[in-house]
């Protein structure tokens, strides 16, 4: 304690004497110790509560204590200062100094082997350049993570689609898969129903054991090549079951290549199409029966047609020899017999008379089928005018008028067009009502086709009767009523159907009628009537 008191004693005058004691000087010189003082004392201590605060070891630890040692020992210097300047404890002020001294050569000498070592530190702003690297690969980092996820995801997804769709696959398809020799290494319950084979017996074996022998050996080289060249093959196999039953299938063989290119197995998806195979052989039986009865038909049409000509064209010389002597008899011997005799006579030669107009019908319509039309580029107004003129006397007869829009060029048999509109206007003069007939002819494009339409204001024609009136010889009136054998609505039909068209009516009883029918324009006609001969 007597030391202590000694070291403090002020042997010496105080540094105030030296001031004079200015108050001016005096506070100049505490205030600026004072200060030194409070920020020597006061860097160390931010210091060491920041590192504390942040739970972090200073840098160069060692070093950095010796340097808050250092400013501690500065600061108290500077506080002795201020002591002296009314003390003069000059003593221990020396000692403070002493040791002040002492750590700084101590801190000096830590310090300079760090000096290179603080100069090699990176700038701020270098600081500043890595931190943001940093930052750009911790976002790059996160995306690649967050990208990864969703890849993840993706494969996850992917996954069970893929096992869905195999799922689905297997429910539907017959599914096996081989390698390159073709030995089976997976089959699905498809291909096991079918064959009858247990996958243990498909297992290994060579797909040879379901060949029927059906198929050709170039049907199986073409196969192999196609598939071996790493291409998709596709055709339609006929094999034989364990039971030696044959069924058909509908397969696609797909190649699996490896990164060389070439195929390191094969995948099989094939469909039964037994049920198919065996209704179009049935289809083809058909066709076959049916085409030979059609040529059978055609052969009896064109028999029929024969006799028909033969017969109408043999049958008109007796006919015309009994119509005239008949006709001689009743000249030569009216009223030398009785009145029976002469009506009798009379019978037989009106009875030969229509049966010489019905074998000209005949011979007629069956003209219409033994030759190809004539067919051409055909001016319908021409072929009208022959019509109105051939008609004419019929037309003032019964006071009919008849009119038309202009008529377009259709591909026809000109002949046989006029013979058409002849037959339906001369029909609608004919079948007229109590009013003097009024019919109209009309053209109008219908696509590749022009559609002609007859109509009148006659008796009209009763529905259920809109396709027996184009039968042959098919009447609907009584021959007292109206005259006529009733063929030529059967010569218009036949007419038109071989030349492409069609034909129909449009009437109700006692509303007129409408005939319609239809040819092929110029431009297609060609191509039609070749089809429907």
């Amino acid at each position: 304690m007597g030391f202590f008191q000694q070291l403090l004693s002020p042997d010496f005058m105080p540094h105030g004497f030296c001031y004079l004691w200015d108050p001016r000087i005096v506070w100049l010189h505490v205030i600026s110790d004072g200060l030194i003082t409070l920020s020597y004392y006061c860097i160390p201590i931010a210091l060491i509560y920041h590192f504390i605060r942040k739970n972090r070891d200073p840098p160069f630890n060692r070093s950095f204590w010796m340097f808050g040692t250092f400013l501690l020992a500065c600061g108290t210097t500077h506080l002795m200062e201020i002591w002296n300047v009314w003390h003069g404890s000059y003593l221990v002020a020396g000692v403070i100094k002493a040791i002040t001294a002492a750590v700084s050569v101590a801190t000096a000498a830590m310090f300079i082997p760090l000096v290179p070592m603080i100069i090699s530190l990176p700038s701020r702003v270098h600081l500043q350049e890595v931190n943001c690297k940093l930052q750009e690969e911790i976002v790059q980092r996160a995306r690649a993570e967050q990208a990864l996820q969703e890849s993840l995801a993706t494969s996850e997804a992917a996954l069970k689609d893929l096992a869905d769709q195999k799922f689905a696959l297997d429910q539907h398809a017959i599914v096996a898969v081989t390698d390159v020799q073709g030995t089976i290494t997976y089959a699905n319950d498809k291909f096991c129903a079918i064959s009858q084979y247990s996958k243990d017996q498909l297992i290994g074996r060579n797909h040879r054991i379901l060949n029927s022998g059906y198929h050709p050996k170039e049907f199986f080289q073409q196969m192999y090549s196609t598939i071996a060249n790493g291409q998709v093959w596709r055709g339609e196999m006929r094999n034989r079951a364990k039971d030696g039953s044959i069924y058909w299938v509908d397969a696609t063989i797909v190649p699996f290549v490896n990164s060389e290119g070439k195929p390191r197995q094969y995948v099989a998806i094939r469909a039964d199409i037994t049920e198919r195979k065996r209704a179009e052989e049935e289809i083809r039986q058909l066709n076959a029966e049916l085409e030979r009865k059609v040529e059978e038909l055609a052969r009896s049409n064109a028999d029929l047609e024969q006799f028909a000509y033969v017969a109408s064209h043999d049958l008109q010389e007796p006919l015309r020899m009994v119509a005239a002597y008949t006709q001689l008899l009743a000249e030569r011997y009216r009223g030398q017999l009785d009145r029976n005799a002469d009506k009798f006579i009379g019978y037989a030669r009106e009875g030969a008379l229509r049966m010489q107009t019905l074998i000209q019908d005949l011979l007629a319509f069956s003209r219409v089928g033994r030759n190809d039309p004539a067919c051409g580029r055909v001016d319908c107004d021409s072929v009208m005018e022959e019509v109105l003129l051939i008609l004419g006397p019929a037309m003032r007869e019964s006071g009919a008028v008849v009119t038309h829009a202009a008529l377009p060029v259709v591909w026809a048999d000109r002949s046989q067009m006029t013979q058409v509109l002849q037959n339906l206007i001369g029909n609608a003069i004919k079948f007229r009502g109590n009013e003097a007939p009024v019919i109209s002819v009309q053209a109008e494009k219908a696509g590749a086709q022009w559609r002609f339409s007859v109509s009148d204001n006659g008796i009209g024609i009763a529905p259920e009767h809109a396709e027996s009136i184009f039968v042959v010889f098919q009447r609907l009136h009584a021959r007292t009523e109206y005259p006529g054998n009733g063929i030529g609505l059967a010569i218009c039909k036949k007419i038109v159907e071989r030349n492409g068209g069609k034909i129909w009516v449009e009437a109700r009883a006692g509303q007129g009628s409408v005939f319609k029918f239809t040819l092929p324009g110029d431009a297609t006609a060609k191509e039609v009537l070749a089809h429907s001969l």
